[in-house]
């Protein structure tokens, strides 16, 4: 098979590897989509990302869907042919952290495009049966694959404690962001308020869900009401500061975007307001709302790709992101080749 592999910050080839052959527990997949990540283009430009440093060729792309072909000893011959969304990750069955549940925070993880572990611009891909989520006919590929950046917002929802009736300020309109703001239109949020310095995304804001936006270089928070909910979605230091000041007392904020490895807070209204700060890392037991909320027609999938590439137009793609009117690219790895 073919695959796209980073060799080194801003290089991309592609490399002939042997298809791989599923564990017991596992599904051999034929990918379909990959959406591309911001994770990804860190890896891509930068060659690290946090504490994650990449110090041998790794495949990128972990937003992925595809279909069924093979299954390994332990798994019923009945799913060759399903379609199905991949949760990319393979945490340790008997982690502290998986036995609670908390599967997502398992320190011995192994996840798609995370150093140590290949993603999904390839071919083909290997997962545990379990994460290969069977989806219906009336899900696309392009949606099988943008099931994975809907869950890190159903993550976020629930962290957040998105209600029918609340007011939630968004900041970051980007892929992570507008798929937040889908959710939150989902669960009933009566205000949902979404700010980002781009005008083109906020203007993709309104398109899908957003009820106002606002332009943080000249909207100061105190212009702004009190919010039930803040999720920033930028990894912006100042958006993190302002979002924590409009909240209300007793308020939620949810940290998704990832920027500075610190950053300054305003404890003492973190104190005086009894705020609640947290972060989303990945995702746990989303997939399932996460199919509902697209086969329903309750979330626009399909709506936030912007443009799709073969696999060996990967580099384009990870490029394509730095241009605001860009929402989701997608690679579709057996589309045919250039040349």
């Amino acid at each position: 098979m073919t695959a796209s592999v980073l060799v080194a910050p801003g290089r991309i080839e592609l490399q002939s590897r042997p298809i791989p052959t599923p564990a017991p527990d596992e599904v051999l997949v034929r990918v379909t989509a990959v959406g591309v990540c911001g994770s990804d283009v860190h890896f891509y430009r930068e060659g690290h990302l946090g504490d994650w440093v990449v110090d041998e060729p790794l495949v990128l792309g972990h937003e992925s869907g595809g279909t069924i072909v093979d299954v390994g000893s332990a798994v019923d011959r009945g799913r060759i042919g399903q379609r199905v969304s991949i949760e990319p990750q393979h945490p340790s069955i008997g982690s502290a952290e998986t036995l609670r549940g908390d599967y997502n925070l398992d320190p011995h993880m192994h996840f798609y495009a995370v150093p140590g572990t290949d993603g999904a611009f390839q071919e083909y891909v290997t997962i545990q049966s379990h994460f290969a989520h069977s989806i219906p006919d009336t899900v696309s590929d392009h949606a099988a694959a943008l099931m994975e950046p809907l869950s890190v917002a159903i993550a976020t929802a629930r962290k957040a404690r998105f209600t029918p009736g609340t007011r939630v300020l968004i900041t970051g309109a980007g892929p992570v962001g507008i798929a937040t703001a889908q959710v939150a239109r989902a669960y009933g949020v009566s205000e949902i308020i979404v700010s980002d310095v781009a005008a083109a995304r906020r203007e993709t804001a309104l398109r899908f869900g957003a009820t106002a936006v606002f332009d943080p270089t000249t909207t100061a928070p105190d212009e702004l009401p009190e919010f039930d909910a803040f999720v920033d979605a930028s990894g912006a230091a100042p958006a993190v500061r302002s979002g924590i000041s409009t909240l209300r007392r007793a308020g939620r904020a949810v940290l998704v975007g990832m920027g500075a490895a610190e950053i300054s807070l305003p404890i003492t209204t973190i104190q005086n307001r009894e705020l609640i700060i947290t972060g989303v890392f990945r995702y746990a037991n989303t997939w399932p709302t996460a199919i509902a909320l697209a086969a329903h027609g309750q979330v626009e999938l399909d709506a936030m790709v912007t443009g799709t590439f073969s696999l060996d137009e990967v580099q384009a793609a990870l490029e394509s992101t730095a241009d605001a009117n860009v929402m989701k690219s997608v690679v579709e790895p057996h589309r045919r080749m250039l040349g």
